[in-house]
């Protein structure tokens, strides 16, 4: 064993205190933090050119609504109140307390969103069809953006799209700002005229139709005391991003620590390094070492993540939804998990002869790995289904789902982690002894690279 121990300590040594090791620690969550502040940054910096756009309204009576709601758009809600608040701070203090009028609101540069010009089309007795037409050349030349049909009908109750009621036009059919505002504006000016003429007072059906929204607690309990305590609001964005921030920590460590294994081994079986270690090591402890070395590297990942992401939370007054109660779970589930991939990798270095033949049989694994990120939210929203944990009872899956449902509140029983522990850790010794096989005959074979029967004939036979 202590030969076994000598080669995890240099495997770790090598790993840990490469330049590589420390750029991918740092690079990592430089990465996602700097995406969502890139995604912020980016916000503003929006297409603000005027979008032109021509109104057919065939009922005569929709367009002045909307003209004046885009007015009143394009003069209060088009600018960005950021920074504004020191200003109306310091009138404050120095006595005036006056409304922010639209031209202080928006200054220099301070536009984040397009204005809506419309312009009123008035078809007369033309051809439907042609005005369609003639609009439509119109935004090929870019003298307007899009356009919106309304017809006659559009008032009455039971009007559709088949029926003509209301279209909209463009060549840019990703943009859909002018749409999503036009849609609520129009329908809004048809609901008044429609209780107009039925002599309803709207402000007497918009109480009576009010929605009520309901509110997601967690349950109520009794605290040590006897007393009970009341139930929290739950924080159903905490319930899906922790689950899944946990099993894209796994998947990364994995892919980190288990994945230069066979880059190594490969590199010592073409340059023959190999040959002489094995002059002094078997090659079972010569494998395993190379695991346990693995085994350290992600430990030392994994508490780097971990600490850095609890003193981060507690420092944004979150503590509480750090998963302190399944940490030591997702340990031991990970260190598994690196074991039993570590392991193949390790097999199919030593097997092959170059980084070619190692990613034809990378394929099959690297799908296996991502197996559990293909259902990983059915397993969020439903963790005690009967589908979520036969799934997690998987072994080659049961690290990553496992922690999911363990993170997902309120838990699971404890029989069922204890159960894919154990799973785990028997398919982990199966793998890690056939991988050691297979480390054995190929490590020092060269030429052509092996068929998988005749891999699998050195696990039988050896």
């Amino acid at each position: 064993m202590r030969k076994v121990f000598v080669v995890a300590m240099r495997e770790y040594q090598a790993a840990v205190k490469t330049k590589a090791f420390i750029v991918s620690l740092v690079l990592m969550p430089v990465m996602t933090i700097g995406s969502a502040a890139l995604q912020t940054v980016l916000r503003g910096k929006k297409d603000i050119g005027d979008k032109h756009v021509a109104v057919v309204d065939y009922t005569h009576q929709l367009f002045p609504a909307i003209q004046k709601a885009a007015d009143e758009r394009n003069n209060k809600e088009i600018y960005s109140t950021e920074g504004l608040s020191d200003e109306i701070e310091r009138d404050r203090s120095g006595g005036h307390v006056g409304t922010i009028t639209a031209e202080e609101q928006s200054g220099e540069k301070a536009q984040t969103k397009p204005r809506f010009l419309f312009e009123e089309v008035n078809a007369g007795i033309a051809d439907p069809l042609k005005v369609t037409l003639d609009l439509s050349e119109r935004v090929r030349k870019l003298e307007i953006f899009g356009f919106f049909i309304i017809g006659k009908d559009a008032i009455e109750p039971g009007a559709d799209l088949e029926q003509g009621a209301i279209a909209y036009y463009s060549n840019s059919p990703t943009y859909d700002d002018v749409q999503k505002w036009f849609g609520p504006k129009v329908n809004s000016r048809i609901q008044e005229i429609r209780f107009q003429k039925l002599n309803i007072d709207r402000k007497v059906v918009q109480e009576a139709t009010k929605w009520i929204q309901v509110g997601n607690f967690n349950l109520v309990s009794v605290d040590e005391s006897g007393n009970i305590k009341r139930a929290q609001k739950t924080n159903e964005l905490a319930s899906i991003f922790i689950p899944m921030g946990l099993m894209m920590l796994m998947f990364m460590v994995v892919m980190i620590g288990a994945t230069p294994l066979m880059q190594s081994v490969l590199e010592e079986k073409t340059n023959r390094i190999a040959e002489v270690l094995l002059g002094s090591v078997p090659p079972f402890e010569l494998m395993l070492g190379k695991l346990i070395g693995m085994v350290g590297v992600s430990l030392t990942i994994v508490t780097i993540y971990l600490v850095g992401a609890y003193l981060a939370i507690k420092r944004a007054g979150y503590a509480d939804l750090f998963p302190r109660q399944i940490v030591w779970w997702f340990i031991v589930y990970q260190c598994l998990a690196v074991l039993m991939f570590g392991s193949v990798f390790i097999a199919i270095g030593s097997a092959v002869n170059d980084m070619r033949e190692a990613q034809s049989l990378m394929t099959p694994v690297m799908l296996v790995v991502c197996s559990p990120m293909f259902v990983w939210f059915n397993v969020v929203r439903e963790p005690s289904s009967t589908l979520s944990t036969v799934m997690s009872l998987f072994p080659p899956a049961t690290p990553m789902l496992m922690t999911i449902r363990q993170a997902v509140p309120p838990g699971i029983p404890l029989w069922q982690p204890a159960l894919g522990v154990a799973l785990v850790l028997l398919t982990t010794i199966v793998i890690v002894f056939a991988a050691g096989r297979i480390f054995r005959v190929g490590i020092l074979m060269q030429g052509k690279g092996p068929r998988l029967g005749e891999m699998l004939r050195w696990v039988i036979s050896g």
